[in-house]
């Protein structure tokens, strides 16, 4: 293959991750693979190589004979999101903190500028798609293959998710984002002192920050258990 060849398959799976993680592309739909060879200027082998490796990070799913869909986001991918998302967040940034290198940080603080700076500017897009590259960041400096499949497929809905319901204009949802980007940081410093307590602690204190307004925002009126409830644990509320 040419280098050419990989250039343009390079470009197509950064641009179809994004379009994903910004719904561009909705979850369920099906891809065109006739289109997306002309838009992407790609052969079907390399398109589809393209979609195996898509698929195998959790953005498609390949069905035969129906070709390739975006990862669907149903009642229980949503349930059992908000189930292991604490679990998995905090599990990764306690082991980024004991096995981080210098220049991983170096380009985590590289990726934290980013995250600023599209709150700054009120760019939804970037904010999102930063957001998702600071937690992967995390998740290559734990260096653990068996959480770090599970994270990849969290921070695609997670990124999904946010891109659904967050508005920089409403005032709740920047003060948000303010205090989001302050965990950042840290994250940040405690990753480079090696605490891995208090970076475990601090990521459950960073999915608490969000989870009540997503919780709120894509919990159906049927279900009876709520998301961030595993299911068979009792509720509590409205007790005395």
């Amino acid at each position: 293959m040419s280098d050419e060849s990989k250039s343009r398959k390079t470009i197509c799976i950064e641009d179809l991750k994004r379009r994903v993680l910004t719904q561009e592309l909705e979850p369920g739909v099906y891809l065109d693979e006739t289109q997306l060879a002309e838009e992407y200027n790609l052969s079907r082998p390399p398109l589809r190589e393209v979609l195996r490796e898509l698929a195998g990070e959790g953005y498609v799913v390949l069905h035969q004979n129906r070709g390739a869909q975006v990862s669907p986001m149903t009642h229980k991918t949503l349930r059992n999101f908000f189930v292991a998302a604490p679990m998995i967040y905090s599990a990764t940034c306690r082991l980024a903190a004991l096995h981080a290198r210098a220049p991983q940080i170096m380009r985590l603080k590289d990726t934290q500028m980013l995250f600023r700076a599209a709150i700054r500017d009120g760019d939804t897009v970037q904010r999102a798609l930063m957001n998702e590259r600071f937690h992967a960041q995390i998740g290559e400096m734990a260096d653990n293959e068996y959480l770090m499949p599970s994270l990849r497929r969290l921070l695609i809905d997670h990124t999904r998710i946010a891109m659904t319901f967050y508005s920089p204009r409403t005032p709740t949802m920047a003060d948000q984002r303010s205090v989001a980007a302050d965990q950042h940081d840290e994250f940040i410093a405690l990753i480079e002192a090696g605490s891995a307590d208090a970076a475990g602690d601090l990521a459950i204190a960073h999915w608490e920050l969000s989870r009540a307004e997503i919780e709120s925002f894509v919990t159906p009126e049927s279900m009876s258990i709520p998301l961030g409830q595993a299911p068979g644990a009792r509720q509590s509320r409205g007790a005395s």
